[in-house]
């Protein structure tokens, strides 16, 4: 925001030195970004010093003139009455009806009729200099005036031609595909959640954003409607930037106006218009819903806890003056005060926000510096649930790197990736690609990767830890997941050569590997299922003792077309709360007997899997079978159509005796015995 300093030291009635004005506002918690001359019609002038502002958003109080003149009069140990506005009487009759259909998005509503102005005229030299200074330029005497009423107080005001309005107007929420076309020329169509002003025609401009093009102001105009109200900041607020909008007006809304003051601004762009113009005003009229009006509550203030976090000791007194000079209204209780803070304050709300306010009026610099003291609590530490950084540390060393992704993203690729399920959706999203809060962590993994691609980095793996949310029964449900993607050559490039794409069983290695920090490697099954992200039979569903964990596979055509991807990725999840509870270490000695391997070739159906068979055998060996291997796989001449041949090594070995070649074998023809029933299972010899 732009002020200019002539501007502000009249309604200050002092002169001001700039500098010294800019550094005092900065510590006071208004950051000034610079100090210069005013440019008017592209050059510099002389006479004019401007101050640019960068103001945080929840100043929304400080948007104008009069907002920081509020702030320099209580920084310097005086407070600023409220200013006062004279009223023009009426010399007509004339009004106009306004209906408030939406009266908590809308719940006051000012306007006045002005008959007969001048259509001929032009905004004198002063008000025309003091917009430009502003950044804004001389239109229309109605215009030049609502927008220095809206610099002046920091209430926004739109002025109609009169006889373009139709009956009456409404404050009233859009019908779903309403048209409308805005005052830039640009035509949209509008959303049931989106606030208008209407007549009988129609939506003739967005409440709080932009006016209509039908009822604008021209040359010719000679009757003007004035409207000044107050809209909800939840009403305003996305709405703009959906439509690709960021107007002056909206800046001021969405962060919150005075819900009081609408009459005032009407009677201060009246005073002005008829001054510059001419014309016969009618009376003031006043639309107000009261119980739909912003509450300021109470907010209790602690003396103690004030000192305690600002590391002073202010008397009350010294606290009371303060919150007087930023019209706070404080009463005294027994341990603090109960404050009510000013209808132009929309961030106080909590006792934390008052704290703030006292130690900038205090000043930073006037706070001593004093050794915090605080209770220190030990974290726990356990083996039954491997920790984050482990998994980490685990994957970085496999390759991967760790990246962190919106916790947004956008509905159609969650749908791409998700199919039909539930999202949360965003009431203000910070953008269209960010409409909805994910389901999954792949949608932020996917964009990572292709930025990678799209840099030229042939090799990419990836993995985050976080958050994806979903709809419970309780309203929004949270679920910490690790994922991860992989794509390009399994390898960096090496002059043995070898070179090969990344397949599903190299990142089926990584998750185990993570799995084996939590002794659990041996738990996991990886069940052959679709997934509507994956190739179908390419995918499959990770569980833990027949509880789904995740998913891995390779990215399924679809989503590689839209990544523009020609070599394949592998992605893999699994849920923390269950994958990452560990078992607890049993450490025991090495056996000192000798162990004895036997190898078993067992002929099964093509659709039994790896992690299958060894489940079987381990389930038949018992506890001597110290390990099991596969160590080849035939297919061909002497194995019928649609079977495997795997070769199993089992290695076995007590620890109490040495094992005997009849008991080896026993235990072996007990595990071919199993193959067979289990598996259907031919034994070769």
């Amino acid at each position: 925001m732009r002020i200019d300093i002539e501007w502000l030291g009249e309604m200050l009635q002092r002169d001001l030195d700039p500098e010294q004005l800019a550094e005092q506002l900065t510590l006071g918690g208004l950051e000034v970004e610079s100090v210069r001359l005013a440019e008017t019609e592209g050059a510099p002038a002389v006479d004019g010093i401007v101050l640019d502002f960068d103001i945080t958003p929840n100043r929304g109080d400080c948007f104008s003139v009069l907002g920081v003149a509020r702030e320099v009069s209580a920084l310097n140990g005086t407070r600023m009455e409220a200013l006062e506005v004279p009223q023009v009487p009426a010399s007509v009759e004339d009004t106009f009806p306004v209906t408030l259909a939406a009266p908590a998005a809308c719940p006051r509503f000012a306007g006045r009729v002005i008959r007969n102005i001048k259509p001929d005229c032009r905004s004198p030299k002063w008000l025309r200099l003091r917009l430009e200074r502003a950044g804004l330029r001389a239109l229309h005497p109605v215009v030049d005036v609502t927008n220095y009423v809206m610099l002046e107080l920091g209430q926004p005001l739109h002025g109609y031609d009169l006889h373009a309005l139709s009956e009456g107007i409404s404050v009233r929420f859009a019908e779903d595909g309403e048209p409308l076309m805005l005052l830039d020329g640009n035509r949209v169509d509008l959303q049931s959640d989106v606030l208008v002003i209407a007549d009988e025609s129609g939506a003739i401009g967005l409440a709080g954003i932009m006016g209509g093009q039908g009822t604008a102001v021209s040359e010719s105009t000679r009757d003007v409607f004035l409207e000044s109200a107050f809209f909800s900041p939840d009403s305003i607020a996305g709405r703009p930037r959906r439509f690709g909008l960021h107007t002056d007006a909206s800046l001021r809304f969405e962060r919150g106006v005075d819900p009081v003051h609408q009459g005032r601004a009407i009677e201060r762009a009246t005073e002005l218009l008829l001054d510059i113009a001419g014309g016969q005003p009618g009376p003031l009229v006043e639309k107000v819903a009261t119980t739909e009006l912003p509450e300021r509550k109470p907010v209790s203030l602690r003396l103690q806890r004030l000192n305690a976090i600002l590391g002073t000791n202010l008397e009350p007194g010294e606290v009371e003056a303060q919150l007087g000079l930023l019209h706070i209204a404080a009463t005294r209780g027994q341990d603090g005060w109960s404050v009510v803070p000013p209808d132009f304050r929309f961030d106080l709300e909590i006792e934390e926000d008052l704290v703030e306010e006292i130690g900038r009026m205090t000043g930073y610099d006037n706070i001593p510096e004093v050794a915090e003291q605080s209770p220190q609590h030990v974290g726990r530490a356990t083996e039954k649930r491997l920790s984050e950084d482990r998994i980490a540390d685990t994957l970085c060393s496999r390759g991967y790197s760790e990246v962190v992704t919106y916790g947004f993203v956008d509905r159609e690729l969650a749908d791409a990736v998700n199919p039909g399920a539930d999202h949360v959706s965003l009431t203000n999203p910070l953008s269209q690609e960010m409409g909805v809060m994910r389901h999954s962590l792949w949608p932020g993994l996917l964009l990572a990767a292709q930025h990678n691609r799209s840099r030229q980095q042939p090799r990419v793996r990836l993995f985050e830890i976080g958050t994806q949310f979903g709809r419970g029964t309780n309203g929004v449900r949270e679920c910490r997941v690790l994922a991860g993607l992989a794509i390009g050559a399994y390898r960096p490039e090496h002059w043995e050569g070898g070179a090969r794409d990344v397949d599903f069983f190299d990142v089926k290695a990584d998750v185990e590997a993570v799995l084996a920090l939590a002794g659990r490697a041996g738990d996991i099954e990886f069940q052959p299922a679709d997934h509507p992200a994956l190739a179908g039979g390419q995918s499959a569903r990770l569980t833990l003792a027949d509880d789904a964990v995740g998913w891995l596979g390779a990215v399924h055509p679809r989503l590689q077309g839209r990544m523009g991807w020609k070599r394949p990725a592998i992605l893999f999840a699994m849920q923390l709360d269950r994958s990452a509870r560990a078992r607890i270490p049993r450490y025991r000695e090495y056996s000192k007997f000798p162990s004895l391997r036997r190898d078993i070739a067992a002929v099964v159906d093509e659709d039994v899997s790896a992690d299958r068979l060894l489940r079987c055998v381990r389930s038949a060996a018992g506890d001597v079978l110290h390990d099991v291997t596969i160590f080849d796989i035939y297919r061909g001449t002497g194995i019928d159509s649609g079977r495997k041949s795997v070769a199993l090594g089992l290695i076995l070995q007590d620890r109490s005796r040495t094992l005997t070649d009849a008991e080896a074998d026993r235990i072996v023809a007990s595990t071919t015995r199993q193959l067979e029933r289990e598996l259907k299972a031919a034994i070769r010899e």
